[in-house]
This record gives C-alpha cells, structure tokens and sequence, in this order.
C-alpha cells in the first residue's frame, strides 16, 4: 500500500473531481491502483465509472466515515481471474456470514463469481462488497482455522472427526424428532410431512455419501500426498481423482438442494404461534444442520478437493 498515489479530492475543483479521477483510472496498467480521499462517500462515483469504463476494477473502502472517506480503486489484470464465493470465503471465513445473510451459496455455488451470484440474486455488488469489506474487519471472537494452510491428510482428518462425526450423531435424533414433530402437528401444518419427509431423504444419501469418502476417496488423497512428499508410491486406482470428486460434489448438489428446500419450508426457520417445544427443538437443530453442512460443503468443494486435483495433476503429469 506504500507504494499507491493517494488523490485528496477535496482539494479538486468540483467540477474536475470526476475528470481527475478518470484521467488517473486511464493510466493505470493491469493490476495497479490508487486511493483517493474524499470528505463524502463517493458511491456516486463507482456507479459512473462502472457505467463508462465496465466491470474492469476492484473497489474497496479503506475508510468509511463518517468524516474521512478512502477507496483504494484498482484496474482488473486480465491476467487475473475475479474470486469465485468459495475463495472469497477460504480466504476469510468470516464472510461466510455475509452470504448465508444475503442467500448467497457460497459451498455448492462457491464456484460462481461474486458479479455473477449478485446478478442473479438481484443484489448490489458494491453494497455486498461494503458487508465484506465489513466482515473482514470484525472481530468475530471466534478463533479463525487457517484451513487453507493445513496439509490435506489434516483436513480430511478434520472433516471427518468433526463434519463427518456431527452428521453421525445428529441425523439420527432430526429424524425421530421430525417424525415425532409431524404426527403430532402435520395436520395443522402439513409442511412438517415433507420435512420428515426430506430429513429421511438427506440421511440416506449422507450415509452412503460420508462412507465413500471414508473408505475411498480420503485415503486416496492421503496417500496422494504421501507419495509427492517421497513417503510412499501411490497406485492409482482411479483414471483421475476428478471422477470420485465430480460423484462428491453432484451429491452436496443434491443434499444442499434438500437443505435449501427445509429452509423455504419453514420460511427460514420461523416458529408458528403454537410451537411446542420439540417443534423449536426441530427447527433449531435443522437450521445448526444446515449450518454446519454449508461449511462441511466448503472444506471439500472449495479446499480439499480442489488441491487434491492439483497435486494429482503435478505428480502424473
């Protein structure tokens, strides 16, 4: 940051402000940037230059008021691909937050842009951007893993010793609740039937899910990484790990689309009047489920299987 020509506007003539800050944007190569530093937020700014210049620059706020504002305005290197939501989260998982807010999915659709996802969820960009912004300068309390940096036999370990162990222990009472739950008020709220319906469906696919995992594609990731560190010389078992990986992703497909369904079911986890308390029992349990499966889903989606592939790539190929 050192390094980056700070523009104070308000020492511009207003009717030059914008023309300045354009002639600066113009001069930039790929990948370079200034700040500028202004005593209003300059929003108004950001809508004009994406109209006249594209979604070809970064925006992010530095200072936010209320009496300094800084944004460090950077051209895109085209060179460089735009963070998809599973890396904007890898690389700060408190921003997670942010996009379960929003109903923005950031484990099966972590592979979509942030431009993209905004466009078709109708939102904002720069104001989703200012929540980002917001959330990586929040301190969460909360201890930060960097599970970016850990090994990947870690990583599967961890997954399966936390992610793995609470779908074990947890489906088992969501799906006697949900029943107890529907035959006791699936009359007057038939929607618990489907519930029931749906926690049964997303048991039996976990079950076979977590198992493959466990018994096949960890240990091949294991032993993968063994054998780039000279421990071992893996046999490999599978034309490319991207197969077994392809099967793992399409099933979080199809068990983040029944989470999502139980979500717009009980309208977010919203309790009628007459809730008894195994009825909020239910609907707390499901939404920590559901919760958890989002960051489980990431782990795998957007750290694991990822690296996996690229190791793969750089030992066979």
């Amino acid at each position: 940051m050192n390094s980056v020509t700070v523009l104070d506007v308000t020492k511009i003539e207003p009717r030059l402000k914008h023309p300045t800050i354009f002639e600066h944007f113009d001069m930039l190569s790929g990948g370079e940037g200034f700040v500028i530093h202004n005593d209003h937020d300059p929003k108004p700014l950001y809508y004009q230059l994406l109209g006249e210049r594209g979604n070809c620059f970064t925006w992010n706020y530095l200072l936010n008021g209320p009496a300094v504002w800084e944004v460090e305005i950077r051209k895109n290197d085209p060179a460089v691909k735009e963070e998809t939501l599973g890396e904007i989260v890898k690389g700060d998982l408190r921003k997670a937050e942010v996009f379960k807010k929003l109903g923005l999915d950031f484990c099966c659709g972590g592979k979509k842009t942030l431009k993209d996802a905004c466009g078709e969820n109708g939102l904002d960009i720069l104001q989703v951007k200012e929540e980002l912004n917001k959330a990586g300068h929040a301190n969460s309390g909360v201890p930060q893993h960097d599970f970016n940096s850990w090994s990947l036999s870690f990583l599967s370990d961890y997954i399966v010793n936390v992610h793995h162990t609470y779908v074990k222990q947890n489906l088992p009472i969501l799906r006697d609740l949900s029943e107890k739950v529907a035959n006791r008020h699936g009359q007057q709220h038939t929607e618990l039937k489907t519930i029931r319906n749906i926690v049964d469906e997303m048991a039996n696919e976990l079950a076979i899910h977590l198992q493959k995992e466990e018994v096949v594609l960890f240990p091949y990731i294991k032993e993968l990484e063994s054998s780039a560190l000279g421990k071992s010389k893996e046999q490999q078992i599978f034309h490319s790990v991207n197969e077994p990986i392809a099967a793992m992703e399409n099933d979080h497909d199809i068990v983040g689309d029944l989470a999502r369904h139980i979500r717009e079911l009980t309208h977010n986890y919203t309790l009628p009047e007459n809730a008894c308390n195994s009825y909020a029992l239910l609907y707390k349990m499901l939404e920590d489920f559901e919760n958890d499966l989002h960051l489980h889903i990431h782990l795998e989606n957007n750290i694991l299987f990822p690296k996996a592939v690229a190791l793969e790539k750089e030992i066979y190929v």
